[in-house]
């Protein structure tokens, strides 16, 4: 059964309501909000089954991708869960008073922003919607979260909602720490972004999508940060040692990552580039025999099948595109075909179209005249998730050029490997320069994702009994602080 799009009022009262449950949320312990964390983990699990086959109707994902996607989810609520207890992302800072000098005792610690906004994601109904990294980071912060469900899996997103509403009140928390709302229209959105009491956004999805809610967040009268992921073509470089020891390999590699998923992760690669000879020639045959052996798999939604369709269509009628190879299987009803392009690189030079994203199971081959044309390319790439190195020692000492130069437009630099699958840890870096993200600083996945939602705050000159505990001498929570430039988890004599 469809939800109806919240009004203006419903809005505002679920605002009004975050807002209301922000002056006591932020003054919890680190310990509540962890525990928090884990009871909607297990909430989640408890839902059993019909939490499963309801994804499964409404995104025609396999069950065994849902279930491996609910454990994911479950284990970013966990994993946060203890960062959010270990401290390190509130970054103490003490500098005790110096008589001598007539410095004052100053103390920093990092507090949250506020109520914080997240859109559901289309391509992840867990892991990065109702109950994803966003809202489990900003809960780690100290924040309440206000979910707009994704249209595209809102009984989904209902039933996870209801997980968390349960959490919160079993935690014995204020209501509004959780908010849910539906809403098609863009209107909700903006409604969403543009509320007085909003302070922050995360999102993940379209270039569109997210460059207005930015937009929005920066007309208001105080504009607000938006964490927007908003797609990448992660371009993999295939430098000539290494394709000339292992071009069968590589392509086998880069075929199972171009169609992981039907080709609907934010890291798929849309863009390979290699230098025009025997050895790239052997790679494209072979990346096209694994392409075409390939069935097509049915995509998220009708949405996303027709903008595939489209798109692909549209690249593939370049003149100077040239079709490598389609899956040899007669694709049905909103089923991506998967499927491999190739042009020269003068080809993406003039044509605007070949650097969008095709979001699906589709990829295209640049053929490169030489080094200084794959350097070329590369300088005409605007900001991306990941680039990829496909290169032995030998390549990397002899194309040091470009090896600095795609560092410039990535936020995670792979070598040998792929793009797909991103590990939750705090080394991760899932974000990058403009347009795949709308500010490069920051990673949606890991631990180190609290971070966008709090602020720094100095105590100068506080008696010790009236400051945070995270700042206090005899450093009750047990954290790690920097102390007079000395790194130290004790307290101060």
């Amino acid at each position: 059964m469809p939800f109806k799009d919240a009004t203006v009022q419903e809005i505002d009262q679920v605002m009004q309501d975050a807002w209301k449950a922000f002056l006591q949320y932020r003054k919890t312990t680190l310990k509540q909000r962890a525990d928090l964390m884990r009871t909607i983990g297990t909430e989640m699990e408890a839902i059993g089954d019909e939490l499963i086959r309801t994804v499964m109707e409404e995104t025609h994902l396999p069950e065994a991708r849902v279930k491996n996607e609910r454990a994911r989810t479950i284990f970013q609520l966990t994993s946060y869960a203890a960062a959010c207890e270990a401290g390190h992302w509130l970054e103490a800072r003490i500098d005790t008073a110096n008589a001598e000098k007539g410095d004052p005792d100053i103390r920093k610690m990092q507090v949250p922003l506020g109520p914080v906004v997240v859109f559901g994601a289309s391509n992840f109904p867990f892991a990065y919607s109702t109950a994803g990294g966003d809202t489990a980071s900003a809960l780690a912060a100290g924040c309440p979260v206000v979910v707009k469900a994704h249209p595209a899996h809102s009984r989904t997103s209902e039933l996870v909602a209801g997980a968390i509403s349960r959490a919160v009140e079993k935690c014995g928390l204020p209501k509004g720490v959780f908010g849910h709302v539906h809403g098609a229209g863009f209107e909700t959105g903006k409604a969403l972004v543009t509320h007085p009491h909003t302070r922050a956004v995360g999102f993940t999805g379209s270039y569109g999508g997210g460059k207005a809610l930015f937009d929005w967040a920066n007309q208001r009268k105080a504009p607000i940060p938006v964490f927007a992921e908003m797609g990448s073509i992660n371009p993999i470089f295939l430098l000539p040692d290494k394709l000339q020891q292992s071009a069968k390999d590589t392509a086998v590699l880069c075929a199972g990552s171009i169609t992981l998923g039907t080709g609907q992760f934010c890291t798929n690669p849309g863009l390979i580039v290699g230098i025009d000879n025997g050895d790239l020639q052997v790679f494209i045959k072979e990346l096209g025999a694994a392409i075409a052996k390939t069935a097509p798999g049915t995509m998220l939604h009708a949405g996303i099948a027709k903008a595939y369709g489209e798109k692909r269509k549209a690249a593939l009628e370049q003149g100077e595109v040239e079709t490598v190879a389609v899956s040899e299987a007669q694709p049905q009803q909103e089923q991506g075909i998967p499927t491999i392009a190739s042009a020269t690189a003068k080809a993406f030079f003039n044509n605007p179209l070949l650097h969008q994203e095709v979001f699906g199971p589709y990829s295209l081959v640049i053929r490169c005249a030489d080094k200084e044309e794959m350097l070329a390319v590369a300088t005409h790439l605007e900001g991306q998730l990941t680039c990829t190195l496909m290169a032995t020692g030998k390549d990397i000492k002899e194309h040091t050029e470009l090896v600095d130069l795609v560092q410039d437009i990535c936020g995670r630099l792979i070598h040998n490997g792929v793009p797909t699958g991103v590990r939750v840890a705090l080394s991760m870096q899932h974000g990058g320069p403009f347009p795949a993200t709308t500010d490069s600083r920051f990673t949606s996945v890991g631990a180190d994702g609290i971070k966008r939602w709090v602020r720094p705050l100095s105590f100068q000159n506080w008696e010790d009994h009236l400051l945070p505990d995270a700042l206090k001498n005899t450093n009750p929570l047990g954290i790690w602080r920097m102390v007079n430039d000395q790194l130290s988890n004790g307290g101060l004599a």
